[in-house]
């Protein structure tokens, strides 16, 4: 059992940057794809970002350039540094593992998930 928590969300305007941290317990993220996923105000949750077990990552179109996601398998953390933040990029945040899929897009099934961190990109 993964429990992972988000933080560092918060209220920004346009072509700000956060970075926001997943920090999971109860088993080591070594041995799983770790995922970002977005919804928006009534939207569905969709993946922004995701990087498998060695480190390579994928991005939604979006996205590309502006994110970097990272993990630290020694901290047990996972990262998204969001750069030239756009109003469209407001939603809730969640973090996610899986442990059979690795591309963006495709960790829609993830095995645990959090509970989501808000982020708000205004003009």
């Amino acid at each position: 059992q993964v429990r992972l928590v988000e933080s560092g969300g918060g209220s920004v305007q346009a072509g700000e940057s956060l970075r926001l941290s997943c920090v999971a317990s109860g088993d080591t993220i070594n041995g799983y794809c770790m995922g970002w996923f977005r919804q928006a105000p009534g939207k569905e949750r969709l993946g922004v970002a995701a990087v498998n077990t060695e480190g390579r990552a994928t991005y939604t179109d979006s996205v590309k350039g502006r994110f970097t996601i990272s993990r630290d398998n020694a901290k047990n953390t996972l990262y998204l540094q969001m750069d030239s933040l756009k109003p469209e990029d407001t939603g809730i945040y969640y973090c996610a593992a899986d442990s059979l899929f690795c591309l963006v897009g495709t960790m829609s099934g993830a095995d645990y998930w959090g509970r989501g961190t808000q982020v708000t990109v205004s003009s």
